[in-house]
């Protein structure tokens, strides 16, 4: 996959938030503006591992907030029978509309809790990296709105982020969540995959598959992996080259670090039950 297929090639002026300063900015448009195009929790792996539990070929296919396009990409060469993007930001719709429209699909700037999209029109609905950052009230609107536009029998695919062990005290779930949202600028509150189970059976759907992988975003060895060397090393030289983005991936980093095991990528793959 050359480059430019993977997004490299994307002007800081197209990111979203690229107006804000580093202080204010969410977490993953941070890294995004340092070079990195892997947001996952579990990195590119994990989405991959999704994916092949996720039958796309010859699908109706919809991806709520799909970012910078690296799992949109992976979705169109599985050859869907359609694919429909939607993102509330008008920048992530601008990256995807053009690789949506190279096999005839499109873009939508909605909210991923109230796209419009019609009833049962989908097989197959995928959202990563955002049901994390959404209060319960918000992770049940979108979810009910996935099952909504599937088809009875339609898959739903996440990728998140997770909590472990399933008895983690409360004390450190919520200490967890406080400092994560203090890092990344954004109320984050992962689950344990027992809640998350509970979560998604709660809201019509039945667990087909689920996945774990560490919580390694800034982790050398998962950057090599989903990056690639020319990537980290642009990655890095972008870190040395400007100090305020800097400073807010040194403070993820040691939350991120400070937790440790007890914080993970996790993703299922549920059916809409009939």
């Amino acid at each position: 996959m050359t480059a430019a297929n993977r997004g490299d090639d994307l002007t800081e002026s197209q990111l979203p938030q690229a107006g804000r300063d580093a202080e204010h900015m969410q977490g993953h448009w941070v890294l995004a503006r340092l070079g990195k195009r892997v947001l996952r929790p579990g990195g590119e792996k994990l989405t991959k591992r999704m994916l092949a539990h996720t039958p796309i070929a010859g699908k109706r296919v919809v991806e709520f907030a799909p970012g910078l396009g690296r799992t949109t990409r992976l979705i169109l060469e599985a050859a869907p029978a359609g694919y429909t993007g939607v993102d509330r930001d008008e920048q992530v719709v601008g990256i995807i509309g053009p690789l949506a429209a190279s096999v005839g699909g499109t873009c939508i700037e909605a909210d991923a809790s109230r796209t419009g999209l019609p009833d049962e029109t989908a097989d197959v609905v995928i959202g990563e990296a955002m049901l994390t950052m959404q209060s319960e009230r918000g992770k049940r609107a979108i979810i009910g709105e996935a099952h909504r536009i599937l088809k009875p029998g339609g898959l739903y695919a996440i990728h998140e982020m997770g909590l472990a062990p399933e008895d983690l005290h409360e004390s450190v779930k919520e200490s967890i969540r406080n400092d994560l949202a203090r890092a990344i600028k954004v109320n984050a509150r992962p689950l344990t995959a027992d809640e998350w189970r509970a979560l998604l059976e709660s809201e019509g759907f039945e667990v087909l598959w689920h996945g774990v992988e560490p919580m390694a975003l800034l982790k050398m060895r998962r950057n090599i992996a989903d990056e690639g060397l020319a990537g980290v090393l642009r990655i890095m030289r972008n870190v040395l080259t400007h100090p305020d983005l800097r400073a807010r991936v040194i403070e993820m980093r040691r939350v991120f670090n400070t937790y440790g095991d007890a914080l993970t990528g996790i993703a299922f793959v549920v059916r809409r039950k009939d």
